[in-house]
C-alpha cells in the first residue's frame, strides 16, 4: 500500500498560528507532533511494506522533504511538487501515475496532511476493511461517524450495505443545521472525510472516463517530468492546462464504484480554532489553555499563548492566540471569519499572513529582532552541514557575529573560519556564502544596514538547493 499525503493548505484557518508559508500541517497543535509526522506515521503504520509519498508544491518542499528524511528515510516513495495548485483530483493522478508504473494495482491510501485521528487502531482496522473492497476494483471514501448536526462538512448518504462498507447512496453539500439534525437522527449519513483508497489502475480508469482532458493534461505533465533532489517536477505548462477541479466532484460523485466505509477514529479536520477546541481536554471551567496563561472567571474558550503570558478576565467563548508578532482575539463561534482579518492583513500589504517572525529555510532558520531606519538585525540559525546559497546584495552591507558554533564564511576572494564571538562584514556588492561545517547548529546575530533591506534584494550564483 503507498500512502499519498496531500501537503497544500494557505494557512488561514489556523492564522495566527499558521502562516501561508508554514500551514498548520507543519504545526504540533495536538501533540509534541506536527499533524504532518502524525500522518505519515499513520501511513507508515499500515505494514512493514507500506511507503510514503507526498504530493506538494514549491515552497513547502523542504520542510515536507524534512519529515520524510527524519520518518521514513527507507520507506519514501517520494515528493512530487506541483507547479500551480490544481485541487485534489489532478494532484491524486499524478500520484496515481507514478505508482502505476511499477505496480498498476498497487492500493493508493490518500490522506490530507493536517487531519487528527485519534484512535489510530480504529483507522488501521477501518483501511484493511477498505482495502478488500478496493482490491476488487472499488472507490472507497472513509465516513465519518458524525456525533452532531454539524454544518461545516460534505455528508455522505449510504446505500446497500456490504461486509464491511456501504455503496455511496449520494454525496451531499453541507446541510443548514435542520436538515443537519434529520441526518443525524436517520444515522445512515457520515461526514466527508477527504480520505480515500483504491487501486492505481481504478483511479486512472475513472478519470479517462469521467474526465478525459485532465488525465491527458496530468499525463502529458508526467511524461515532461524531471528529479531534482528528493523531489520530481512535473511538466508546468502542461499541469497549468489541466481543469482544477476536487476528487469529490471529478470523480467519487460520478463513478458507479464509490463505497464508504464508516471509521469512528476521533477524526477532525482541525478546520477552524473552534474544531481545536472542540477536541482538546477541558479544564473544570470548560477552557483549552496552552502556554504561559492565567484565568479568572473564564469558560468556553481557547487560549494559547507562545510566548508572553495571557491574562485573561472575565471572558466567555473567546479564543486568544499569542504569537510573537501578533495576537488574536475573536468570539468562539465567529472564528470562521478569521479569513476575512488575513484578507485585511494582505489588502495592507502587510506580511503577518504569510510569514512568522521565524522563517523556515531549507538550511535552516531566520528571525527578525530589530527594525529601523536603514537597519535590520536578525537571529539566524543554519542546520550542521548547511550552507546558504553563493550570493550578493545590490542595496545592503552585512555585519556577522558568531554566538555559537563554527561558520566557513565565503567572501568575494576570501575564506574564513569563524567560531564563537568572532565577526566579519560583508560590504555592499561582495559575492558571499556562509556555512556550518560544524555538527551542531550554528547560530549567529546578523546586522543589515542599506537603502533597502528586502529579502528580495539577493543575486544567486549558486545554490544547494536549487532556488531561484
Amino acid at each position: 500500500m503507498l500512502a499519498v499525503i496531500l501537503s497544500g493548505g494557505s494557512g488561514t484557518r489556523l492564522w495566527p498560528l499558521s502562516r501561508e508559508a508554514y500551514p498548520k500541517q507543519f504545526l504540533p497543535v495536538v501533540s509534541d507532533d506536527t499533524l504532518l509526522a502524525e500522518t505519515i506515521d499513520r501511513g507508515l503504520a499500515l505494514g512493514d511494506k507500506a511507503r510514503v509519498m507526498a504530493i506538494t508544491n514549491e515552497e513547502h518542499r523542504f520542510v515536507v522533504a524534512a519529515h520524510l528524511q527524519a520518518q521514513a528515510p527507507e520507506r519514501s516513495a517520494g515528493i512530487i511538487l506541483e507547479p500551480v495548485g490544481r485541487n485534489t483530483a489532478p494532484a491524486i493522478a499524478l500520484a496515481a501515475l507514478a505508482a502505476a508504473e511499477e505496480n498498476p494495482e498497487e492500493l493508493l491510501l490518500v490522506m490530507p496532511s493536517d487531519h487528527v485521528l485519534k484512535s489510530p487502531d480504529v483507522f488501521r482496522q477501518a483501511v484493511s476493511q477498505g482495502a478488500e473492497a478496493a482490491r476488487e476494483g472499488k472507490l472507497v471514501t472513509f465516513g465519518i461517524v458524525p456525533n452532531a448536526p454539524h454544518t461545516g462538512y460534505g455528508y455522505i448518504k449510504a446505500g446497500q450495505a456490504h461486509e464491511g462498507y456501504n455503496d455511496v447512496a449520494a454525496f451531499v453539500e453541507k446541510p443548514d443545521e435542520d436538515t443537519a439534525r434529520r441526518y443525524l437522527e436517520e444515522g445512515d449519513y457520515f461526514w466527508n472525510s477527504g480520505m480515500f483508497l483504491f487501486r492505481a489502475d481504478r483511479y486512472l480508469q475513472e478519470l479517462e472516463s469521467q474526465q478525459p482532458e485532465m488525465i491527458k493534461a496530468c499525463r502529458a505533465a508526467w511524461k515532461e517530468r524531471n528529479t531534482d533532489m528528493d523531489f520530481t517536477r512535473v511538466g508546468v505548462d502542461a499541469f497549468k492546462a489541466c481543469p482544477d477541479d476536487s476528487i469529490d466532484y471529478a470523480v467519487m460523485e460520478k463513478t458507479r464504484d464509490a463505497v464508504v466505509v464508516p471509521l469512528d477514529a476521533g477524526w477532525s479536520d482541525v478546520g477552524s480554532w473552534s474544531a481545536l477546541w472542540d477536541i482538546q481536554p477541558h479544564d473544570e471551567n470548560n477552557n483549552v489553555c496552552r502556554g504561559d496563561v492565567i484565568t479568572e472567571d473564564v469558560s468556553g474558550s481557547y487560549i494559547h499563548s507562545e510566548g508572553r503570558l495571557i491574562a485573561a478576565l472575565g471572558i466567555t467563548d473567546h479564543v486568544i492566540v499569542e504569537t510573537d508578532d501578533v495576537v488574536l482575539v475573536a468570539d468562539r463561534n465567529r472564528v470562521q471569519d478569521v479569513k476575512k482579518l488575513v484578507a485585511q492583513v494582505k489588502a495592507q500589504g502587510r506580511h503577518e499572513h504569510r510569514f512568522h517572525k521565524k522563517v523556515h529555510r531549507p538550511w535552516g532558520t531566520y528571525e527578525g529582532i530589530a527594525m529601523g531606519e536603514r537597519f535590520q538585525v536578525k537571529r539566524i540559525t543554519v542546520k550542521p552541514g548547511a550552507s546558504l546559497s553563493l550570493q550578493k546584495h545590490h542595496h545592503r552591507a552585512e555585519h556577522w557575529v558568531v554566538v555559537k558554533g563554527t561558520a566557513t564564511v565565503n567572501r568575494g576572494d576570501d575564506v574564513l573560519l569563524l567560531t564563537e564571538d568572532q565577526s566579519t562584514y560583508i560590504p555592499l556588492g561582495v559575492t558571499h556564502r556562509l556555512t556550518n561545517p560544524g555538527v551542531i547548529p550554528l547560530e549567529l546575530i546578523e546586522v543589515q544596514t542599506g537603502s533597502y533591506l528586502g529579502e528580495d534584494d539577493i543575486v544567486r550564483f549558486e545554490d544547494t538547493y536549487n532556488r531561484v
